[in-house]
């Protein structure tokens, strides 16, 4: 065997290693708590309103950012009379340390957790999800449909890079970020409690900064569960997506829709005027959010 042949055989098995994720599992086992008293800002901290409804709205916030994202829906569903519930998923805005020990399946397990006390104590219980919050409300759907009403996603990813299959690519850097995780924890880490240079809302923007490689391999690994079963939604849903979102690709909204098992589903696919925020946060923005809140309350009005 040549050195040539041998050197690209090696290369073979370092890109199938990182893209196809072969042996790659979630390893913590731990339950999270929520912990807010860590909180960076008092509006990272989980919101909760009860005022006795049978209708209740789970908010399941995206990564790596907190509850603040909605502090606008939350307030809207409150006034209209539905319990509300915007969680922070335990070492979301608290300690980037202690998130650098956490996955995926931690952060779903806390959701699912808390979904099904909810889902108990009410007749009619609502989802909405952006981004990774989008991701969790589908796997939601697709293990607990007989307890949810209905759901909203706004800017769901369900895969990340899918060159060949889908001509989608979020980010090419993923494609060795399995390696990246294995020797780097975090890449510039720290808080942000507001972006003194943002616009139309973004400036209200409360999460982590940096990258997180370990973190990202953990979602992009279960993503893939999720599109796999995304057959199994079958609850009725709405789907909103920017055609320019600048954090998961338009493209993803074609393949929930194509996906879903749900007979009845509606979608928008808006194109923002050209701000230099991500197009992504979509129930955050000033120019949005109310639009996409009362056509997520209207949906949900009909179930």
């Amino acid at each position: 065997m040549t050195a040539a042949i041998f050197a690209a055989i090696l290369i073979a098995i370092f890109i199938y290693w990182n893209v196809r994720l072969p042996f790659y599992r979630d390893r913590s086992d731990t339950a999270l708590e929520g912990d807010e008293v860590k909180c960076f800002s008092p509006r990272c901290r989980s919101f909760k309103s009860e005022s006795g409804s049978d209708r209740a709205v789970l908010f399941i916030h995206g990564f790596p950012t907190t509850p603040a994202m909605y502090e606008y829906p939350r307030s809207f569903f409150a006034e209209h009379g539905y319990d509300v519930y915007a969680p922070l998923i335990p070492t979301f805005g608290a300690d980037w340390h202690d998130f650098e020990k956490t996955d995926f399946s931690q952060w779903y397990a806390f959701i699912e957790n808390l979904f099904m006390d909810i889902s108990k104590r009410h007749a009619k219980t609502f989802v909405v999800g952006v981004s990774m919050g989008g991701a969790m409300t589908l796997r939601l759907a697709e293990e607990h449909g007989e307890s949810i009403a209905a759901i909203a996603v706004l800017s769901a990813p369900v895969t990340y890079n899918s060159l060949i299959r889908d001509r989608l690519i979020t980010d090419p850097l993923a494609y060795f970020v399995r390696t990246v995780a294995l020797f780097v924890p975090s890449i510039g880490a720290g808080t942000v409690d507001g972006k003194p240079d943002g616009e139309d809302g973004d400036e209200e923007w409360v999460g982590y900064k940096g990258v997180f490689p370990r973190q990202g391999l953990s979602l992009i690994w279960n993503l893939k569960r999720i599109r796999k079963n995304l057959g199994k939604v079958g609850v009725p849903m709405i789907s909103i997506h920017d055609r320019n979102d600048r954090t998961v690709p338009f493209g993803n909204q074609k393949i929930i829709l194509s996906g879903v098992g749900s007979t009845t589903v509606e979608s928008l696919s808006p194109s923002m005027e050209p701000f230099r925020h991500s197009r992504h946060s979509l129930l955050m923005y000033y120019s949005t959010r109310s639009v996409y809140t009362e056509a997520i309350f209207e949906f949900f009005e009909r179930f």
